[in-house]
């Protein structure tokens, strides 16, 4: 069989080059993985947006305490060893005496308050039950001891420290209150309002 070229078609054809094959456009399987990881990207940087101020120590500012919650993962180091929990700064608020339901910033009695909604069982001293007296002049006690650390926690700033454990078994913190490098505690127990903290209760009634 004889092949016939055309020569001028030869010509015009000589030297062009082939021209670049057009990528496939993606399947459907490909544009719904695509669409399903960058949804998985905004979610989580919508989360971590969200809550990057949980891992971060908590402070005072005009209206008290603004939280004393710490998430566990901010609890430890990196060999998950319990990492300590920081001195926190609380500005001056009235402390009035807990009532009803709502408890924000308030004296539960000499030796327990409530703090931008955490409770806070001071560490280093124990005071008459104001509760659960067990005679007249525990009650009296009491009274006077929740008064006196009503007036004292109104009377400045002051800071929360950890002492020891960081919860007792009630899930109440366990805070000293200090204030000008003195444990507001210590005030109390010189005024004859509150025994040291030896890991026992002393009776109040005689």
């Amino acid at each position: 069989m004889v092949r016939i070229i055309d020569l001028d078609e030869a010509r015009r054809t000589r030297g062009r080059r082939t021209p670049p094959r057009q990528p496939r456009p993606p399947s459907r399987l490909r544009r719904i993985l695509l669409r399903i990881l960058v949804a998985a990207v905004v979610i989580a940087l919508v989360a971590l947006a969200a809550n990057w101020r949980s891992i971060l120590p908590q402070t005072a500012t005009d209206g008290g305490l603004v939280g004393l919650y710490l998430p566990p993962a901010a609890l430890r180091g990196a060999a998950g060893v319990p990492a300590p929990v920081p001195t926190v700064k609380v500005a001056a608020t009235r402390f009035p005496p807990c009532g009803g339901s709502a408890r924000v910033d308030c004296v539960v009695d000499g030796d327990t308050i409530w703090l931008g909604g955490s409770k806070i069982r001071i560490a280093d001293i124990n005071t008459p039950e104001l509760s659960s007296s067990q005679c007249a002049a525990e009650r009296r006690l009491a009274e006077r001891a929740a008064a006196r650390l009503q007036a004292l926690l109104e009377e400045g700033p002051f800071e929360l420290r950890a002492q020891g454990r960081d919860e007792d078994r009630y899930g109440r913190k366990l805070r000293t209150l200090v204030r000008d490098g003195r444990s507001l505690g210590d005030t109390l127990v010189a005024e004859g309002l509150a025994h040291p903290w030896t890991g026992r209760r002393r009776s109040w009634c005689g």
